[in-house]
């Protein structure tokens, strides 16, 4: 006969820390874990070949890659890392672990000596003492207790908390709070030993106690694992401690008529049910095998990991990174938020509130742990996905937020059901960026749907509404335009001949020539990408569709302004700006140079301008003609010399 442990397997903490990182490889996301993610090998193979990577401290982790923190926990010195580099980050770490984090930093902060129950060189050690501000000591068993205790007699005065490691032995336990409380009867005492390790090693103690052979299945670097070994061993001579089926030792089988099979916390079930079956066909009592429905047996094993039952809650607690919930059963209902919704800008206290109904899918039941792990983002997206499919056949507009940018498109969530919207898909035109669309509401087509159940896949299309926008704009436009027209637009891109401005849905373009009165060699002199810019149609073709816009205004036109501020008679500060052998052009105004002809620089003979005048100079002159057809002016500086000498003349008289 073949019996497996009920508490035999993947405990709540390490089950999350798995899902994680495997929602993540189903994303599409570039995944490391801080360390192996579990202590089994062989899921971390399985990952490995999955693209997961191992980082030993945060600064491996390449900057578009996410990085999860293993169930273990860490250090508030590496979270504050990990904050300082700005990497993506999903914290794996057990509820039951982070209580202990919270519990040590707060009384380390108000002075206690903190004692930790565990083997300091395992990491979730490490990641506790990493949030104590103060002393703190570490013990694995009594004999070491009893060091500490001769060590610091003074502990008897002080204010001292002791926890313990998740996985820690029950019994060694028990055994250490009695000398502890004898001599700190000041002390604080907090039970942090998981109730699934506490029923995971008593169910083991009394399975290898009635067993001929007992099966320890789990890595060997695994704490929880080496203690299920321990206490087995210590009730049947024959337990093994084996990673796969294949380390099933020949003198097992042999041996082999009542066989207990146990898990550390770090095992998963494919392992477990492998190693289940080679030794039910190994088994050596045919007649007590029969005696079992092999089918019953390997349900009852494996009832825990049953899912996909639904269940009606109500809402009795709300926290910041999950919802637990009344199901009517002994256990807790929880539902963390990220199966709470697929919402990634959602917070729990926006969602629910206490008292809230909820209809939900059972994902996993620990009935050791006393908690039922529920989904309500997964039977959402069983009724989304009808109304997808829907969407589908009479193509619809859906309306959803897009949550991620991944390669060769972006994912969207409508009606609880993600959407792939391949690149080509998600922009007007081919090659803007997607990432200004990440955490953006839109409306989007579907266009393809595939499968059912699990396999489901649905894949949209944003330019498909785009584009129907688009048309109704342009048939709009066109309805109305006409010569003359102003429009406030925005330059949507630049060319070497001009510059193309969306006006409402449609593209015209403004000439190079039409941007300024002035001569420019680049349209970048006079606007920019995204400027809102007043515009007016010069010109329409409506057979080829095009828009000839207009931007320089007439009032701006420099020989209108010195036609209205500068007539003939008018005395003005020149710039000179080029000499020539027969005299010098002078800026008169942005867009306008006058020319001062070589007998108008003196009274006196000039042989050559440059004789007199400089490039840059500036000087007074008198405007003496100006010609608008042919766009000329005359200037004189020698006219101010005989108006002077003039006015002199009439004072004399």
């Amino acid at each position: 006969m073949v019996k497996v442990a009920k508490t035999a397997g993947f405990c709540f903490g390490v089950s999350r820390a798995v899902n994680i990182v495997e929602k993540l490889i189903d994303e599409g996301k570039s995944v490391y874990t801080l360390g192996p993610i579990i202590h089994n090998a062989q899921m971390v193979e399985n990952l490995a070949a999955r693209g997961v990577k191992i980082a030993e401290k945060p600064e491996d982790v390449k900057d578009d890659s996410t990085l999860v923190i293993r169930s273990h926990g860490v250090s508030q010195e590496i979270t504050d890392k990990i904050e300082a580099l700005g990497l993506n980050c999903k914290d794996a770490t057990c509820p039951f672990v982070l209580k202990i984090h919270r519990i040590v930093a707060e009384h380390s902060a108000q002075g206690d000596i903190i004692i930790i129950a565990g083997d300091e060189s395992h990491p979730e050690i490490q990641g506790i003492i990493g949030h104590c501000s103060g002393e703190y000591h570490t013990f694995k068993n009594c004999e070491e207790l009893d060091e500490l205790l001769l060590k610091f007699p003074e502990w008897k005065n002080k204010s001292v908390c002791i926890v313990a490691q998740t996985t820690f032995d029950i019994k060694e336990w028990k055994k250490s709070l009695k000398k502890f409380q004898k001599l700190c009867t000041n002390s604080k005492i907090f039970d942090t030993i998981c109730s699934a390790t506490s029923d995971r090693q008593s169910e083991a103690e009394e399975l290898a106690s009635r067993s001929d052979v007992m099966l320890v299945i789990g890595g060997r670097h695994s704490s929880n694992t080496n203690k299920l070994y321990s206490i087995c061993r210590n009730m049947c001579e024959n337990t093994y401690l084996i990673e796969t089926a294949a380390e099933i030792p020949e003198c097992a089988k042999d041996k082999a008529v009542r066989v207990g099979i146990t898990a550390g916390a770090s095992t998963p079930a494919s392992i477990i049910k492998e190693v289940l079956v080679t030794m039910s066909e190994e088994i050596k009592n045919p007649e007590e095998s029969k005696a079992e429905n092999f089918e019953e047996l390997l349900e009852e094993s494996f009832k825990n990991y049953n899912t996909n039952g639904r269940v009606h809650g109500v809402v009795v607690g709300v926290t910041p990174t999950e919802v637990r919930v009344d199901v009517g059963r002994k256990q807790t209902g929880i539902v963390p938020l990220s199966e709470l919704t697929n919402d990634p800008n959602a917070k729990t206290e926006d969602l629910v509130k206490v008292g809230d109904e909820l209809d939900l899918i059972i994902m996993k039941t620990n009935d050791q742990e006393g908690t039922i792990l529920l989904s309500k983002r997964i039977l959402d997206s069983q009724k989304g996905w009808d109304e997808i499919v829907k969407a589908y056949e009479e193509k619809g507009i859906v309306h959803g937020i897009v949550t991620d940018v991944i390669k060769g498109g972006v994912l969207a969530v409508s009606n609880g059901v993600r959407v792939f919207i391949p690149a080509s898909q998600a922009t007007a035109t081919r090659g803007e960026s997607l990432e200004g669309l990440l955490k953006k509401e839109v409306d989007f087509r579907i266009i393809e749907t595939t499968g059912r159940n699990n396999r489901r896949r649905a894949v949209g299309s944003i330019r498909s509404v785009l584009n129907d926008e688009r048309k109704k704009k342009e048939e709009e436009f066109w309805a109305s335009a006409e010569e003359g027209k102003t429009y406030t637009g925005v330059v949507k891109s630049l060319t070497s001949y001009g510059a193309f401005v969306d006006i409402g849905g449609i593209d015209g373009m403004v000439h190079i020539s039409e941007l300024s009165w002035n001569r420019i060699k680049h349209p970048s002199e006079v606007v920019n990408v995204g400027d809102t810019v007043e515009v007016y149609i010069k010109s329409l073709d409506r057979e080829k569709g095009k828009i000839s816009l207009g931007y320089k205004k007439a009032e701006d036109n420099p020989w209108e302004i010195l036609r209205n501020n500068y007539p003939v008679g008018t005395v003005t500060e020149v710039e000179i700006v080029g000499l020539t052998q027969f005299g010098a052009f002078a800026r008169i105004i942005p867009g306008i140079d006058g020319l001062i002809h070589v007998s108008q620089i003196s009274e006196q003979r000039v042989e050559k301008p440059e004789d007199v005048l400089s490039a840059g100079q500036k000087v007074n002159v008198k405007i003496t003609a100006i010609d608008f057809d042919k766009k000329r002016v005359s200037l004189s500086i020698k006219a101010l010399s005989e108006d002077s000498a003039d006015e002199e003349t009439a004072d004399e008289e």
